[in-house]
């Protein structure tokens, strides 16, 4: 599933240049955004930790705890976005359970990438095999 193809008719967008800061690490968080068009840099305190294309869901943590943002997304060319704030976001999983499954993917990939990242990959626990 890719994420943009939900949102692919959508007139109301979030438009950024190339180096514009979508959001910054520690800044409150509201919403989430699905890249439409574009490329993005994540980056945790300054160091670039991933790099997203169209479909990427960015800031999707704020929907389930509203805690400050985790990162900083920077645009690394003109990039095109869809905002989904709480509202819209309930709504989209209602309608539609494989979206939040997605959403929920997203979340497992980041944690596993992290994980791996900082060396605790190596040795599933038992809960995590199955």
């Amino acid at each position: 599933m890719n994420a943009a193809d939900l949102f692919k008719h959508e007139t109301e967008t979030t438009d950024l240049a190339a180096s514009q800061v979508l959001f910054a690490e520690g800044e409150s968080a509201d919403c989430m955004f699905v890249l439409l068009e574009g490329a993005v840099d994540i980056r945790i305190g300054g160091e670039t930790v991933e790099q997203s294309t169209r479909g990427a869901l960015l800031g999707e943590m704020a929907l389930i705890d509203r805690a400050p943002r985790g990162a900083t997304v920077v645009a690394t060319e003109p990039s095109r976005l869809a905002r989904v704030d709480e509202r819209r976001f309930n709504f989209i999983i209602q309608q539609n359970p494989f979206f939040a499954r997605h959403v929920m993917k997203v979340l497992v990939d980041r944690l596993r990438h992290m994980n791996e990242a900082h060396g605790a990959g190596a040795s599933p626990s038992p809960a995590d095999r199955g």
